[in-house]
């Protein structure tokens, strides 16, 4: 009889005990030699027996249907079959005489109603062994969801912890990863300019080492697992792990996403310092700037309204004259000594205040946050009850995670914004006590900066400077207001 080799081994078997590919030919071929079998075609194929449709096996079936009685000759059964179509195809061909024999170096078989029992028995636990394994796996990332653990490949700013089968914060990457969100935010970027910054923050594919893709960006920018939740079919689930961003952000660059703006590219123009600040109080228009050079030579720059298509009657202000009622300004806003301390002390006063109030509100974080797990364990009892269908139950988990992920962001954040306003305050005493010394200070640049500091919606009319001075820079130029304020 003549035989054909079947050999096997697929790459996602993780059995270590099953020979490869090479290990099963050459194995074969010895045991052909030493039984005198015929070999007269050989079969390899790298493919999963878990399911019917291997290309390579049908070819070699079609063979046999077409020109048997053959035989077969494979390392072991489970090399042939790991399903009950292919391995009752192969009992059907036995029995019809189209496969006369069967040959295996690590398993007994003849063609007697105990051989085809035995094979039937080796065909069934092949197949036990696949749907065991696959039931082991899927009750395992159950238990990774219930952990609240992503059953996969962490994304780029994380890394998949093998020794406890978690996944953390890249030591490397997380803070470039924010700050990648942080700049997208902002809506100044295109998906080429960002992949530019995140080629100069070292973001890179760990796949390739090369530059992220658009496509990959805009999944990560569309990924909720950077602020702590992460979505299995369909399903939300809050994740263990470490948050990279708050919801917020996240919420943020998705509007900016929807936009699809692309940013203008702005003309390079010579620079002035009050250049793009200042309009024009009669008409509204820009107020531009120009160099006139005198005849001694000596340079003059002035401010002056553009006039657009409208009539107006403004004049020019010299630069010189401009700084001066600038410095004036700073002047007038500025604290001196003695304001400085009455209010460092203020600020000392109200952070006393705000840590003792920020620790209840915080307790009763805690509270809501306990009663929200409790809510989500009598949802999931009610779901495998039947009581809820799997809409209602996934709607109303999403609203719950959705809400716990707000309380921990709120806890992570506590206290944070008040003294993020305390901190501004105290950031803002320093700054109107060094006034002075921006007046004083002939650094343009820090002027202008100063300048947008404390105002906004910068006019120049009777070629004088208008400011609306914003708060609390308005009751620093009045200084009896703070008399009242501080009690």
């Amino acid at each position: 009889m003549k035989y054909f080799i079947y050999a096997r081994k697929s790459t996602d078997e993780d059995n270590r005990q099953v020979l490869s590919i090479e290990g099963q030919l050459t194995e074969l071929r010895e045991f052909a030699l030493k039984e005198s079998l015929e070999v007269i075609e050989e079969f390899v194929e790298s493919k999963t027996a878990k399911v019917p449709g291997r290309p390579i096996f049908n070819k070699m079936i079609e063979k046999i249907e077409l020109g048997g009685p053959l035989g077969i000759l494979a390392w072991h059964p489970d090399r042939l079959a790991r399903n009950s179509i292919d391995g009752g195809k192969i009992i059907y061909l036995v029995d019809t005489v189209k496969i006369g024999s069967l040959k295996f170096p690590t398993f007994w078989f003849d063609a007697t109603p105990q051989g085809k029992f035995m094979l039937n028995i080796a065909f069934g636990q092949s197949k036990y062994y696949i749907d065991n394994l696959a039931e082991n796996i899927k009750r395992g990332i159950r238990q990774k969801l219930r952990r609240g653990e992503l059953p996969g490949l962490a994304p780029l700013g994380y890394l998949n912890e093998l020794r406890h089968h978690t996944i953390v914060k890249d030591p490397k990457r997380w803070q470039a990863v924010r700050r990648l969100f942080e700049a997208y935010a902002k809506g100044k970027y295109t998906l080429d300019s960002l992949q530019k910054l995140s080629l100069s923050f070292g973001l890179v594919s760990r796949r390739t080492g090369k530059a992220i893709v658009f496509s990959k960006l805009q999944e990560m920018l569309k990924n909720p697992f950077y602020y702590g939740v992460f979505i299995h079919k369909g399903e939300m689930y809050q994740g263990s792990h470490e948050p990279i961003i708050f919801k917020q952000l996240f919420e943020k660059v998705q509007r900016v996403l929807e936009q699809k703006g692309k940013p203008r590219k702005s003309k390079e123009l010579k620079y002035y310092a009050f250049r793009g600040i200042f309009k024009c109080g009669e008409c509204g228009r820009a107020i531009t700037v120009e160099t006139k050079i005198k005849p001694s030579g000596l340079a003059y720059t002035y401010y002056r309204c553009t006039k657009k298509n409208r009539v107006c009657s403004q004049k020019y202000v010299e630069e010189r004259k401009l700084i001066e009622q600038l410095n004036e300004v700073f002047q007038k806003v500025a604290l001196g000594d003695e304001w400085k301390e009455k209010f460092l002390q203020q600020w000392a006063k109200d952070y006393k205040e705000l840590s003792t109030k920020s620790h209840a509100s915080a307790q009763n974080l805690k509270t809501e946050l306990k009663t929200l797990e409790e809510k989500l364990t009598r949802l999931l009892d009610a779901y495998l009850n039947q009581a809820i269908t799997n809409e209602e139950y996934t709607a109303k988990k999403q609203k719950i995670i959705n809400r716990k992920v707000k309380i921990n962001e709120e806890l992570n954040n506590f206290g944070r914004k008040g003294n993020n306003r305390l901190e501004l305050f105290k950031k803002w005493i320093f700054e109107a006590h060094q006034a002075n010394s921006v007046g004083i200070s002939g650094n343009l640049e820090e002027k202008r900066s100063f300048l947008q500091k404390i105002g906004s919606d910068f006019h120049i009319v009777g070629q004088k400077a208008a400011i609306q001075l914003a708060k609390p820079w308005i009751w620093s130029a009045e200084k009896s207001q703070f008399l009242v304020w501080s009690g």
